[in-house]
């Protein structure tokens, strides 16, 4: 991401909670914990992300991201290119050389050598959308186990939109006025209402009081069932540097829906402060770059002779032709 890209979470970070709570109050105390601890290493770490570990970033209106563990840096992406000791060349230049060529070039083995462990807090509609991606190591909050925070997902007003009609996984333009207004009155109602069923069925509050002594309660592994797709999870998500970098390519994208790519931003700010010169070779070479088909290569190539190209005799579809003439900043 370029200094040019604008982040989609634009929710400033809270100092100790003041703003809105993240984390419940094991949580946090296990946070103070985590991070007035000091540990000797003889291994690698990195300054700019130690600052911010274990800290929750937060993302929509109840999630977070935080990093919790990760392995590597810059250094041991060459060190795997190069198959040297230590931390491989003091030639600065020439390490992010390497790196921008080892991404450009796809060759993806060295940065399959750092590791990075996420701590999210997610709405499940989200998490259902980025479980998708299959190379990480995920263990989420268990419903069967625990109980459900009352924490649910509400749009913020710009954020609802109607569907779109080019596409039919995308929004088109945002409601407003009486629309907007009753979409977000059903939201939080529906909201309230199954999470008041849900502590009826395990009869039992959210602060864990028995709602009536004389009843056994639903189990929770079906008491979670009437629970909306908005209502907040979590999960911890292990995942190596290559699959990270491929998962922030498709979310981070301007296409990918909101919800998630906001999640992706906050993941790409760690990215910055973890390995910045994998950074910015993924900047400029995946984030503001562009890659072609062979067909639309020739298209190019026939512009740059000179030549006056349209679609009906380029041999692309209409969509491959507005994509390509998107990304020469070309009208369609």
């Amino acid at each position: 991401m370029s200094a040019s890209r604008k982040s989609n979470n634009d929710t400033p970070r809270p100092e100790s909670g003041i703003q809105r709570r993240l984390l419940n109050e094991a949580q946090e105390a296990e946070v103070r914990e985590q991070r007035e601890s000091r540990t000797a290493t003889r291994r690698a770490t990195v300054p700019a992300l130690e600052e911010i570990l274990y800290e929750p970033l937060p993302v929509l209106d109840h999630g977070f991201v935080r990093v919790v563990d990760y392995m590597g840096d810059d250094a041991a992406i060459v060190q795997a290119a190069r198959v040297s000791y230590g931390k491989g060349t003091k030639q600065t230049r020439g390490d992010m050389a390497l790196i921008d060529y080892l991404l450009r070039h796809r060759h993806t083995t060295p940065f399959e050598m750092c590791e990075i462990k996420f701590h999210v807090k997610l709405p499940i509609f989200v998490a259902r959308q980025w479980i998708r991606h299959r190379t990480a190591n995920v263990n989420e909050y268990s419903a069967r186990y625990s109980v459900l925070d009352r924490e649910f997902y509400i749009p913020a007003p710009e954020h609802l939109a109607a569907q779109s009609q080019a596409n039919r996984q995308g929004r088109g333009e945002v409601l407003e006025g009486a629309q907007a207004a009753r979409v977000l009155e059903i939201l939080r109602e529906d909201s309230a209402r199954t999470y008041e069923h849900y502590e009826e069925m395990l009869n039992q509050r959210e602060d864990g009081s028995i709602i009536d002594e004389d009843q056994p309660g639903l189990a929770r592994e079906l008491a979670r069932m009437n629970l909306p797709l908005n209502i907040y999870t979590q999960w911890y998500w292990k995942c190596d540097l290559h699959n990270l970098l491929h998962f922030l390519s498709l979310r981070a994208d301007p296409h990918a829906q909101y919800e998630i790519r906001a999640y992706a931003d906050a993941m790409l700010e760690t990215v910055k402060r973890w390995v910045p010169a994998t950074y910015e070779s993924f900047a400029k070479n995946a984030m503001d770059g562009a890659r072609l088909s062979g067909p639309a290569l020739k298209i190019v190539r026939r512009l740059l002779a000179g030549e006056a190209v349209v679609q009906e005799d380029s041999g692309l579809s209409k969509r491959e032709w507005a994509e390509l003439m998107t990304a020469l900043g070309r009208e369609a």
